[in-house]
C-alpha cells in the first residue's frame, strides 16, 4: 500500500471499491451493458458536393503575344504586326537556326530525347522562329509561285504568323524523310509526335479536316507550344484546336 494512504474504514471502503471496478474491466469479466441515449435529430445542413474544378481558360492571355496561349490565325494578327519575341538557339539537329523561346525550347529538348527513347526516332528542327520581315518573303514567295489562295492555304501571312511567337516550330525526321509533306504523319516519328506531343506541352495547331476552323490545309509537322496544363486539358477533352478550346470564331480565311 503506498505510504500516503492511511489505514482506514473509508480508506479500506475506497480500495474496495476500486478493486471492484478495476475487475469489471478485466479481461475475463462478464459483458458490460451500457445505455446510449438516443442522439437528438440533426440540424445541421446536409452534406453536399463541392463544386467541381474547372480548367481556368483565363490563366493565361489568348491576346498578348507573350503569352504561351496567345492565338493567333488568319483573324486575330499579331499585336504588334511586327512583335519580335526573346529568343534562344537551341542545341538540336536542324536544317535551320533552332530560335525558340526559353520555355518553348527547354520542352523542345525533353520532348526529343523522349522521341529517341521512346522508339519514336531521331528528330531534327526543320523550321522555329521566322521574323516579320523572313515571314514577307517567305509568303511572297509562296504567292508568287502558287498564287493567293494557294499560298494563303499553307503559309502565314506576315504578322498572322505563329513562327513569329517563338513557340511554334516545324518538325523534320533525321535522317530526312517527308519533310513538310502530308506523308510525315504516317512515319514513325509523326505517329509518335501526334501521340505524344501533348505531354510536353506542344499541339498539332493544324489536324486534319480542321481548315474550316484553323485556315490551313494539314500540317503533321507543325507544333506549338502551349505549355502542359493546356495541351493536357484539350488532350483529356479531345479537343484539336485553339480556336475550338477557347471558344474563338473559325478562321478559314482573312477578314476582307
Amino acid at each position: 500500500m503506498p505510504r500516503h494512504w492511511k489505514s482506514s474504514s473509508a480508506g479500506l471502503a475506497a480500495l474496495g471499491l476500486l478493486a471492484v471496478t478495476l475487475a469489471g474491466c478485466a479481461p475475463d469479466a462478464g459483458p458490460v451493458v451500457t445505455h446510449t441515449p438516443t442522439p437528438a435529430a440533426s440540424t445541421a445542413a446536409p452534406l453536399v458536393d463541392k463544386p467541381k474544378s474547372f480548367f481556368n481558360k483565363t490563366q493565361y492571355s489568348i491576346d498578348d503575344p507573350t503569352s504561351i496561349w496567345v492565338v493567333v490565325n488568319k483573324l486575330r494578327p499579331l499585336q504588334p504586326a511586327n512583335y519580335a519575341p526573346k529568343l534562344v538557339t537551341l542545341n538540336v539537329p536542324h536544317i535551320s537556326a533552332p530560335l525558340m523561346t526559353q520555355e518553348a525550347g527547354d520542352a523542345l529538348l525533353k520532348m526529343f530525347a523522349a522521341s529517341a527513347a521512346e522508339g519514336g526516332g531521331a528528330l531534327q528542327v526543320q523550321n522555329s522562329y521566322r521574323s516579320f520581315a523572313v515571314q514577307t518573303n517567305t509568303h511572297n514567295s509562296l504567292v508568287a509561285s502558287l498564287g493567293q489562295s494557294k499560298a494563303d492555304a499553307q503559309s502565314a501571312r506576315p504578322g498572322y504568323s505563329e513562327h513569329q511567337t517563338g513557340l511554334a516550330l516545324d518538325v523534320a525526321a533525321l535522317p530526312s524523310k517527308c519533310d513538310i509533306a502530308a506523308c510525315f504523319g504516317q512515319t514513325p516519328q509523326g505517329i509518335w509526335l501526334a501521340a505524344n506531343s501533348w505531354r510536353f506541352g506542344y499541339i498539332l495547331r493544324y489536324p486534319a479536316d480542321m481548315t474550316a476552323i484553323t485556315g490551313y490545309i494539314y500540317e503533321p509537322w507543325h507544333f506549338r507550344y502551349v505549355g502542359v496544363a493546356l495541351s493536357t486539358e484539350m488532350h483529356n477533352d479531345g479537343i484539336t484546336t485553339l480556336e475550338e478550346f477557347f471558344g474563338l470564331p473559325a478562321a478559314p480565311d482573312y477578314a476582307p
